[in-house]
């Protein structure tokens, strides 16, 4: 995998689609799961790219990447995606450069989240990033990138009040459950998905709601074993869904899966139903959520509940704001130095070239200029150059300053 493309700011691009345009359900044919975006990757190479992510979640499908233009992105994105690239293209936002940037460590701060603040995206991009990384996707560029955008996301969180209380869809689906459930604590729950989601969900119920009549289910049996186990709370498999789904007040979903896992048929005449679906795409069938006996939330419901600290953390973006550009001017300034690393290599060694060549005489103890001296006046001018460069936007000619600033401390050392 070999792509001839400079890894630099202006190629990079974000391409991507959000809960400001688009509902859930067109999200919904954007969304990728772990395989569809494994096949993303293998494919990336005949698109001519080789350094990318992709961040899916509830509110955003965002491609990430070094291009020559950001169709290049979109149409790779979509060889996996059940919504088309045109229609993908219609509804996308794409940033370049420093754009590009900015977006990401907005995104990773929660300053860009559905729910103002929602930290679960720092989990999520770390796993999006992984997931490239370990095949070969993510680039020192990107990685330095990232590490900044998660350090100038804590620095936010430790910093502000910007994510003050706890705020998280799943968080959200409690507070919901709290202000429209009479007695919610004691209803029967059914949590299925034991993912990140799913798991935080799960403690947000016991925590918050009190509730421990809860039952788990996950397409991973072992996955929701451990997790009933650690809370105490019960566990049932996946064949014993419509048994558990018949028996359930409220549902909750968070599961990835492509389709939709609750069925008409599963609900039909069962009861009355509350249920949460915190799925990108939905897992409720549409004609299952027409039933009268069903209650259907999803994600773009629970981001309308304005808890009692939105207008505190709403303040808070300004100050957030101002470490984030902290951060990014961070990342840039090492960017230009990463860039500069090269010449100031050969200029070291160059210097270093002259030194050894006039060791004799520098070596000499009437000269009382010892090549220790020589290392150390090295080191000045290399100081001095790197600092010009990282000031300067023009090259300058920096051979040609640091021969002429070394040759010139000889002189004056042999004067004495």
């Amino acid at each position: 995998m070999h792509i001839s493309r400079p890894t630099k700011p202006d190629n990079f691009f974000v391409a991507g689609i959000s809960y400001k345009k688009t509902d859930a359900a067109t999200r919904g044919q954007f969304a990728l799961s772990h395989v569809h975006y494994d096949e993303v990757l293998k494919l990336a190479p005949q698109f001519g790219l080789d350094a990318l992510f992709i961040l899916s979640t509830c509110n955003r499908t965002e491609i990430y990447g070094f291009a020559d233009n950001a169709s290049q992105l979109i149409d790779l994105l979509c060889t996996q995606t059940t919504g088309d690239a045109e229609t993908f293209t219609k509804l996308a936002y794409c940033k370049q450069g420093d754009e590009a940037i900015a977006h990401l460590f907005k995104v990773g701060a929660g300053l860009d989240s559905q729910i103002l603040g929602d930290y679960e995206i720092v989990g999520q991009l770390k796993q999006a990033v992984k997931f490239a990384k370990d095949r070969n996707f993510i680039n020192s560029f990107m990685e330095r990138l990232v590490n900044s955008v998660l350090q100038a996301s804590k620095s936010v969180k430790s910093d502000t009040a910007l994510s003050g209380g706890t705020v998280s869809a799943s968080y959200a689906a409690v507070q919901y459950i709290k202000e429209n459930v009479t007695s919610a604590a004691n209803k029967k729950i059914l949590l299925i998905g034991t993912g990140k989601i799913g798991r935080n969900t799960c403690k947000n119920l016991v925590d918050y709601l009190g509730a421990t009549d809860i039952t788990l289910i996950n397409r991973t049996d072992e996955r929701a074993i451990e997790l009933a186990k650690e809370l105490n709370l019960h566990y049932a498999p996946m064949a014993g869904l419509a048994l558990q789904v018949a028996a359930a007040d409220i549902i909750l979903a968070a599961t990835n899966a492509d389709e939709p896992i609750l069925l008409k048929e599963h609900l039909e005449n069962k009861g009355n139903k509350l249920i949460i679906d915190l799925s990108i795409p939905y897992n409720v069938a549409t004609d299952a959520s027409r039933l009268s006996n069903i209650k259907l939330v999803n994600v773009d419901t629970l981001s309308k509940i304005k808890d009692e600290a939105l207008q505190q953390r709403a303040a808070e973006t300004p100050k957030a704001l101002q470490i984030i550009a902290e951060h990014q001017a961070n990342f840039m300034e090492w960017y230009r130095m990463h860039l500069n690393a090269p010449m100031l290599q050969s200029i070291k060694a160059m210097l270093n070239k002259i030194a050894v060549s006039h060791q004799h005489e520098l070596n000499n103890p009437h000269t009382r200029c010892p090549y220790i001296a020589a290392e150390q006046k090295i080191q000045q001018i290399m100081n001095s150059i790197a600092g010009k460069m990282r000031n300067e936007s023009t090259q300058g000619c920096y051979y040609i300053e640091a021969i002429n600033e070394y040759m010139s401390a000889v002189a004056v050392k042999n004067k004495h």
